[in-house]
This record gives structure tokens, C-alpha cells and sequence, in this order.
């Protein structure tokens, strides 16, 4: 009898203790990123799924994308996408999935006093994706749409973006955009999303993010989840190599339209956690900060002269410029550019805007900045990346991005902190090792073709008139411009239509 005892109460006591373990599960360290808060009263979910269009298979460009498009719009087995949205719609709630370049983020947010039926909703969506058949020829036929007439006819800012990215990864898996090419995501089929869902979407393959006021055993509930998903290998893919750019190269695509949008950009081997990536940012923001009006191109282009709505450069990829104030966080890559981005300017000013451009990046190559120059810009730099995440949401999403680039400090704090460190003999000799103008790819679309092509190879005048009267030091500064010579060969020149764009 007591044998019988010791046995019965050790197997309650064990039996309890495996519960306990479950319930208490622990999470992989080097795959969660938790940020926690007990004010916060909202918790944000981003899954960061190792994967993102440059791992689309030849042929099949977009399919990352489309991927993703199928997670945020296509239901589950057990609720269509319209019964989904029903009930989100009264906790003013949703989750969404986007692909970029090397990063798909599975996220969302809610407050935590509904945090159990939108979980539900929420983790059903990766566990039991439909699929259907509607929702793929919707989002098919919304992404052809896109592709054949939205990029190409409702901005020509994103499109001379867009153009400049595929020219300057042309031959790697950075080389098409997210979305695709016509031909491509004609040849995508339903099979290939659930191919693509299975093989990176899996339980290997992934970072789990989340911010916010949850309790402390959720994680390990979420994690333990997220391994229902399909057995897998963690995704890892070596930076781009492209081709070097030799001499200026210039891509003029033919539109009708009464202004010029172009883009300039050179591919350059720095990521953020160097210190010379600080110092780069202290100059990139002296000559371009994103729609800051204190930056020196704006100044030159818009303030002086009142060309455009403005002109800035980069030294990391920025996507969807037009809409955002702040760079967004969930879009690294191995692989970064140095661009120029000169927002529409009326088409007779287009070589003058171009001309101006060139000039100011060579006048900081070539003599970089001032003592005066570097303490404003670097003032002024630890103020404003205060507001890069004012919230616990994009907070988070820095902090994904931290573990990408292998960052053990953040990048948000490290930022602030280099700005107390570096001297102007840092960002000098940072920008000697990082920019040049010799070697370039120039996208410009505009209204004309062989006339602009002459006036570029020739380097004839390009004189410029104004409405209303400019001060003498900008007349004086114009004589310079007008002429100012850039190295173009005919040869160097190639022309595109927007049919043969994105095919």
C-alpha cells in the first residue's frame, strides 16, 4: 500500500510539474525580441520571418510579396477574410503581413483587454492560411493593376526610384521590385504562395517581437505556437554583389509630363552600427536630411530657387518617402546605396536641377564640411532622432532591426551617443571613403529624350529664368551651374518607355 502511495503521489507530483513546465514554457533568447511595459496598455506583435523578395525564384519575382499579400487579405480555414474583418472591426483592430527586401513582418496591434479573441484571429491566420481561390485572382489583378498603371502613371517619384534600384542591383536578388514584373506575377499560381508559405514561414525561420503590456508567460505562449508552423531551415542569404557603376550612367524614361522627377545613386559597403555609419548620417544630413527643410540641397533647389517641394539624400534605403516624415524601421538590407532624390522640377529646369545636385555633392566630397557645418548638423542630429520612435510599436520595430544587423546596442541609443563622440575629422574622412560623383546611376523621367541626351553629352548652357526676383548671390551662383560640366558619353545614355518597364 504505501509502494502504491509513493507511486500515486509521484506521479501527480510529476504530472504537475510537466504542466507547470508547459505553461512556463521558455522562448529561444536569440529569437524573441520582448519589450515590456506595464503602462503601455496596447501590445504590438511583429514576427520577423527571415525571407523577402530577394529570395523570389527566377521567373517568379513578386512571389514574396504576393506571399505576404495572401496572409494579410486571404482569410483562414476557419474564417474568410470578410468574417475576420467583422470581428476586428470593434476593437479598432488589425494585423497585416509585408514583405520587403530581406524582412516580412507579420504584425499587428491591439489593446490588451482584447488581447484573447484578437490572438485567436490573429495566430489562425499563419497556423491556417486559406488560401482561396478568390482572394489570389483579387490580389493578382490588384498587383498586375499596380505594375501596369498605378507605379507608371501615378507618381514619378516612385518610379524613378523604382527604375534606379533595379539599374544599380540589376543581375541580383535585389534586382526587381518588391511587387514584381508583369510576366512574373502572371506566372504565379496558388500552389507556388503555398510552396513559398511553407518553405520560409517556418518554425526555424523566424524572431518574434512584441511590446507592451503582456502578462509574463505570454511569449512563451506565442512561441510555443509558432511551433505548430511546418519543420524548416532558417533562411540565410549573403549580401549582393553588384556590378560596380563605371562613369555616369543616365536612364531617361519617356512620359508625358510637365516636370522631372530624378533619382541619383551609387551602391556603398556601409551598415549601421560602425562608427563610420555615424559619421556618414552627420554629413548625409548636413547635404540631404529626409523632407527637413534646414538640409543643404533643399536649400539650393527649392528654398533658393523654388524648383520643387524638395531634395534629399540617403544613405540607406527609405521606402515610401512621399508618405513618411521619419525613416521606417523593417526594411534593412545587407546591401545599402548613397542616393540623391530631386522631387519633380519643372522640365525646362531639369539639367540646370541636375547640374545643381551634382555640384553640391562634389563641393562636400571634395571640401567636406566646416567646423560650423558639423556642430549644427550634429546638434540638431541628437534632437531629431529622438522622434524616430515615438511609440512602442516602431520602437519595437528598431529593435528587430538591431538583431539584423547583429547590433548589441541599440541603434536608437548608439546614434544619440555618436553624436557626442565623433569629430569633424571623423565625418570628413567618412565621406573621402564612402562618396564620390565620378561613377553614378542617374534616372530621370521626363517628356523628352534625344534633345536632353545632346544637351547632356554636349554639356551645353542650361540657363534658367524665374517669375519673381532672386537675390545677386543666387544670380552669381546660377553662372556657375548653367555651366557646370558632367562627364556623360553618349553611349552612357540609354532610353526607356514606360511599356517597356517592369515586364
Amino acid at each position: 500500500m504505501r509502494t502504491l502511495l509513493f507511486l500515486s503521489l509521484l506521479l501527480i507530483s510529476l504530472t504537475f510539474s510537466n504542466n507547470a513546465s508547459e505553461g512556463m514554457m521558455n522562448y529561444d533568447p536569440d529569437k524573441t525580441v520582448l519589450l515590456e511595459s506595464s503602462q503601455e496598455p496596447v501590445i504590438s506583435f511583429k514576427i520577423w520571418f527571415k525571407s523577402g523578395s530577394q529570395d523570389d525564384p527566377s521567373g517568379k519575382e513578386g512571389l514574396a510579396y504576393f506571399t505576404a499579400r495572401m496572409l494579410s487579405e486571404g482569410g483562414t480555414l476557419n474564417n474568410s477574410y470578410e468574417q475576420i474583418l467583422l470581428k476586428l472591426f470593434p476593437f479598432a483592430a488589425s494585423y497585416y503581413a509585408s514583405a520587403g527586401t530581406e524582412m516580412t513582418i507579420f504584425g499587428g496591434r491591439i489593446h490588451k483587454d482584447n488581447l484573447g479573441e484578437f490572438y485567436k484571429l490573429f495566430i489562425d491566420q499563419l497556423l491556417n492560411p486559406a488560401f482561396s481561390q478568390d482572394a489570389f485572382a483579387r490580389i493578382k489583378e490588384n498587383t498586375l493593376n499596380y505594375l501596369k498603371t498605378t507605379l507608371k502613371y501615378s507618381s514619378d517619384e516612385e518610379l524613378g526610384k523604382a527604375v534606379l534600384y533595379n539599374k544599380i542591383f540589376r543581375g541580383t536578388g535585389y534586382g526587381h521590385i518588391s511587387s514584381g514584373t508583369i510576366s512574373s506575377v502572371e506566372s504565379i499560381t496558388i500552389e507556388d504562395v503555398k510552396q513559398f508559405f511553407k518553405k520560409y514561414y517556418n518554425r526555424n525561420n523566424f524572431v518574434l517581437g512584441l511590446a507592451g503590456g503582456f502578462e509574463k508567460d505570454f511569449p512563451a505562449k506565442v512561441f510555443s505556437d509558432l511551433q505548430k508552423l511546418s519543420d524548416g531551415k532558417e533562411n540565410i542569404v549573403k549580401a549582393p554583389e553588384p556590378k560596380p557603376v563605371k562613369g555616369l550612367n543616365v536612364t531617361i524614361v519617356n512620359k508625358k509630363s510637365n516636370a522631372t522627377a530624378i533619382s541619383i545613386g551609387f551602391p556603398i559597403d556601409l551598415l549601421r552600427g560602425s562608427r563610420e555609419w555615424y559619421a556618414l548620417a552627420i554629413a548625409n544630413s548636413y547635404l540631404g536630411e529626409h523632407r527637413n527643410s534646414s538640409s543643404h540641397l533643399y536649400q539650393v533647389i527649392r528654398e533658393a530657387r523654388g524648383l520643387n517641394y524638395g531634395d534629399y539624400s540617403y544613405i540607406e534605403h527609405f521606402p515610401n518617402g512621399g508618405r513618411f516624415q521619419m525613416p521606417m524601421p523593417n526594411a534593412p538590407r545587407k546591401k545599402q546605396i548613397f542616393e540623391i532624390w530631386i522631387r519633380p522640377v519643372p522640365n525646362e529646369t531639369k539639367h540646370f536641377s541636375l547640374r545643381a545636385a551634382l555640384r553640391e555633392l562634389r563641393k562636400i566630397v571634395d571640401g567636406g564640411l566646416s567646423q560650423e557645418q558639423f556642430d549644427l548638423t550634429r546638434n540638431f542630429l541628437k534632437k531629431y532622432v529622438l522622434h524616430y520612435a515615438p511609440d512602442m510599436n516602431t520602437r519595437l520595430g528598431y529593435a528587430l532591426d538591431d538583431k539584423f544587423y547583429g547590433m548589441k546596442e541599440s541603434h536608437l541609443a548608439l546614434f544619440r551617443k555618436m553624436m557626442d563622440q565623433l569629430t569633424l575629422e571623423d565625418v570628413n574622412k567618412a565621406i573621402k571613403k564612402y562618396l564620390q560623383y565620378d561613377n553614378m546611376e542617374i534616372v530621370m523621367i521626363t517628356d523628352e529624350d534625344k534633345p536632353l541626351k545632346d544637351a547632356l553629352v554636349t554639356n551645353a548652357p542650361s540657363p534658367i529664368s524665374y517669375a519673381t526676383p532672386k537675390p545677386d548671390t543666387v544670380l552669381e551662383e546660377d553662372k556657375e551651374i548653367i555651366n557646370y560640366k558632367l562627364q556623360i558619353s553618349g553611349d552612357k545614355v540609354e532610353f526607356l518607355t514606360l511599356d517597356e518597364l517592369f515586364k
